[in-house]
């Protein structure tokens, strides 16, 4: 809980066994953290039994695979249901830091931004942790694209720890994105067509063998479809050509943060 604020962390989880526990635990050990949602999108491992074992969690099996942006379509129809009021996205292999979560957190809950990432880019320590280089370069260069199509300043769009607001997730259409990894990027852009602006705080990177990678082939694929998205994005913008991904009127990313709302104490 967080400024009278429900905090709620998903975990889509895939093969995550060797370190959900970890993670998890990290997790409660920040405090803030009312409870967690972990999704296992029919893992060929241990992780559902390991989640259905840890406490403060309620656990969704996939009875097949859904793919990753499948899996997060349940995690956060799942995290509205239970009443989230801030939800924080961090992958169950224990790639991204549990130990920003308060500060995410607090962002949101306190009505500063909606959305708010963990951007490895920042602080340039990425390739220092273990970032291998052509994932480094295809992310500056696509990272590069993106903010021109989109009129967006983001160091990156490709990280996988976000929070959004209640508010962002009842109101950006998520659902109608892709089932693949490209739903990030999606959700990422659909955001910005909202007229949200999106922090970022600094990520430290981790890459060791336990931690979840898509290969080169799928990697290439994931470009292409950011680029795809950019490119509806700006279409879209310009009227000519419709897309389900950008289902209202463009706002554009000149929407300001929310003003804090009045506490108890100041409201007569």
């Amino acid at each position: 809980m967080h400024n009278g604020r429900k905090i709620v962390v998903v975990m889509p989880a895939y093969n995550a066994a060797r370190t959900l526990r970890r993670t998890y635990e990290e997790v409660m050990a920040t405090g803030v953290v009312d409870h967690v949602v972990i999704v296992d999108d029919a893992s060929r491992d241990d992780t559902a039994a390991l989640a259905r074992s840890l406490p403060c969690a309620s656990v969704h099996v996939h009875p097949r695979n859904l793919g990753y942006g499948g899996n997060q379509k349940t995690c956060y129809g799942a995290a509205l249901a239970a009443g989230a009021d801030v939800v924080i996205m961090v992958h169950p292999d224990y790639q991204y830091t549990p130990a920003l979560i308060p500060a995410m957190a607090s962002l949101v809950a306190g009505d500063v931004y909606a959305c708010v990432i963990g951007s490895r880019i920042l602080g340039g320590q990425a390739l220092r942790g273990g970032m291998p280089a052509w994932k480094y370069v295809a992310n500056r260069a696509l990272t590069f694209v993106e903010n021109i199509l989109l009129g967006a300043k983001l160091s990156e769009y490709h990280t996988g720890y976000r929070a959004f607001s209640r508010e962002l997730l009842e109101r950006v259409p998520w659902r109608n994105n892709s089932d693949d990894f490209v739903f990030d990027n999606q959700m990422l852009a659909q955001v910005v067509w909202a007229g949200y602006v999106v922090a970022e705080i600094s990520c430290p990177t981790r890459y060791f063998p336990e931690a979840s990678s898509i290969n080169f082939p799928r990697s290439v694929r994931y470009g292409l479809g950011c680029l795809s998205t950019a490119v509806s994005f700006r279409l879209a913008r310009a009227g000519v050509r419709r897309s389900p991904l950008f289902s209202e009127p463009f706002t554009g990313a000149k929407r300001r943060p929310e003003e804090p709302r009045p506490s108890s104490a100041s409201v007569r």
